[in-house]
This record gives C-alpha cells, structure tokens and sequence, in this order.
C-alpha cells in the first residue's frame, strides 16, 4: 500500500526542499503539496528538485483560475525534470471563492473538470507526437498550438490525473477519467466507500468502457494516532474539535448521511451561525468518532489500517510527526504500512 505524506500550507518556500527530504528519506512514497497561500506548482517544483525517489503530487492545483495551456506547460516540464515524478492533482474549489477571491467566472463544475481533463491530455498528446491540436467542448476549445510552441517529448510519460471530493458526480468522473481519486477526510470510512464513493467510481468506468480498477484510490482518512496512550487521548480531542468544524460544512454530510445522522450536520451549522465555533467539538460524540475514525498507538496503526482499508485502497495519508525526534520511530510504522 502506498503511503503519502502531507505538508503544512505555512512551510516557508525555502524550507520545502529539505522538507520534502526528509519525507523521502521517512520511506514515504508520495507527497501531497498543497495550494492555499503559495503556488502549488511551484511548491512541487521545490519539492522535485530537492529530491530523487519521491513522488509529488499537487493537492490540490486549481484548475479554474488557470489556462489549461499553461498547467499543461508546467506540469509537463515538472515531469521532465523529475524523470517522471510528478503527479497533477486538480479541485475546482467553490463558486464563492472563484468569484470573490479569484475574480474569474463560475460555471458548471463537473462538465467543466471533465473538459479541463481531457483538454490537458490532448494538449499532451500534441506535446509527446507533434500532432495537430483540435480539442472542441462547451467550455474548452483549443485548435492552434504552432511547432514553436509546443515542447517536444518529455522522455517519460504524461503526467497522472489525480481529482478527489465526496459527492457522487465527482466520484463517477474520477472513474470515468482520472488516473487516482483521494477521498475528503470526513468521507472515508469503509461505509463510506463501500456504499457511495467505489460503485459511483465503477458506475463512471463503465460508462466510459473502461477497467473499474483503472483508477487508484486514495483515502483521505484521518487517523487517532500516537505513540503511546496518552498522544491517542491528546489526538481524540484534536480530531473531535476538527470533525467539528468539517462537518459543520453541508457538502461534507454524505458520510452522517449514511449512518443516519443528518440532525447532527444541522446542529453544527446553526451552532457556527450563533458563533459558537469554540463548542462545535461538543456536539461530536464518541459514536461519531469511532464510527469513522481509526484509532490506536503507532504499534497498533498498520493492523488498524489494513482492518479498516484493507482491499479497498491503494493507499492511506499519514501525517509526518510534530516532533522530529520520533521521525525514525514513525518512519518504521511507514514502512509497516507499506507492506500491506
């Protein structure tokens, strides 16, 4: 099973390369960089060159604000410098932000992501061979792309589509059309997955003639985690002030859907509109979280993930350690994990 690590949004640019070497040098297979106040492309560049082994991924690319031309240049260029160790992942973020933040347009989301996909494969499609673009759609057209701007082969292959979200239009289009799919931290339970996000996946694969497993998976899971007792104890609480917040967000209900706690999604948004964010945790009981959150010390994490994601995933995000004087301790539960 593959293990991927994450990254702080508020890692300084110039601390991402040793960073990410210290990721690599953990046993991690792939990194997640992300995109909130820094150029997630740019970060991965960071994270590439420091780097020899490690797969990095972007977690995620905006794809709305950006001409697919230009991250079908960047992304191609990351691939080649790598050697073939870049993955794009692209999120579509939501209308209020893409209008206000970004001042650009809204439209549909999910003709749009499938557009925008399909759009970068052609475009590298033209890079690798030389052949004519002519990609037509509703919301992408491309039909010009001269010899002197197109740049050649990259020597590997083209870069692999990552998507990700909870809802069932987006799950069916990362089986119709990406290469990976990572679940939301509030929805990946095996619940979850069984029931809604793998036969949406299977449903778009199928739709398009294509293998249901042709898509890796993911899970976005959180975990309670530590080294011993007392750091799992210390973890609950963080994770239930955090499912607090996440859940309070009506887009991320399907999995309180499923186990048939709708109200509790209602509670904590009415809860954030009276302002009481600092008593969101309050509402989240201990069914809730050990209904949809593994949880045990470091010795007992790799049988906890193969129990719960076991068959199901191709590969799990686990954090690195706060504290770098455990980093070699984990770094032994990474590869446990990996032999799953």
């Amino acid at each position: 099973m593959q293990v991927v690590a994450g990254m702080s949004d508020r890692l300084p640019l110039s601390e991402t390369a040793a960073y990410a070497r210290k990721v690599e040098a953990m046993g991690y297979d792939v990194l997640h960089v992300p995109e909130t106040i820094h150029d997630g492309l740019a970060v991965a560049m960071l994270a590439l060159e420091g780097t020899t082994r490690l797969q990095v991924q972007t977690s995620v690319t905006l794809a709305f604000v950006r001409s697919p031309l230009l991250v079908a240049y960047t992304a191609w260029d990351l691939q080649t410098m790598s050697g073939g160790r870049f993955g794009l992942g692209l999120g579509s973020q939501i209308k209020q932000n893409i209008e206000g933040r970004y001042s650009m347009e809204w439209r549909e989301p999910i003709g749009r992501m499938r557009e925008y996909v399909e759009s970068l494969r052609a475009l590298w499609h033209c890079f690798e061979t030389g052949d004519k673009i002519d990609y037509q759609g509703e919301h992408y057209t491309f039909t010009r792309l001269q010899p002197f701007f197109n740049p050649g082969p990259n020597g590997h292959a083209a870069p692999k589509i990552w998507l990700g979200g909870v809802n069932p239009k987006i799950c069916q289009l990362g089986g119709s059309h990406a290469d990976g799919f990572v679940t939301h931290p509030t929805n990946s339970s095996p619940r979850y997955l069984n029931e809604m996000c793998l036969p949406m996946m299977r449903e778009g694969a199928e739709a398009v003639d294509r293998e249901p497993g042709a898509t890796a998976l993911v899970t976005g899971s959180t975990f309670i985690t530590g080294v011993d007792a007392d750091a799992v104890s210390e973890s609950r609480e963080h994770q239930r002030a955090l499912f607090g917040f996440l859940y309070s967000t009506p887009a991320y209900r399907r999995t309180l859907e499923l186990f048939g706690w709708e109200e509790l999604g209602a509670q904590l948004q009415r809860m954030t509109r009276e302002n009481g964010w600092d008593r969101l945790s309050e509402l989240v009981t201990d069914e809730v979280l050990d209904a949809v959150v593994p949880q045990g010390t470091w010795d007992e994490l790799p049988g906890l993930i193969e129990e719960w994601f076991g068959g199901l995933v191709d590969g799990v995000i686990l954090p690195v350690p706060d504290d770098e004087s455990l980093e070699p301790r984990f770094a032994e539960v990474v590869q446990a994990v990996r032999s799953i």
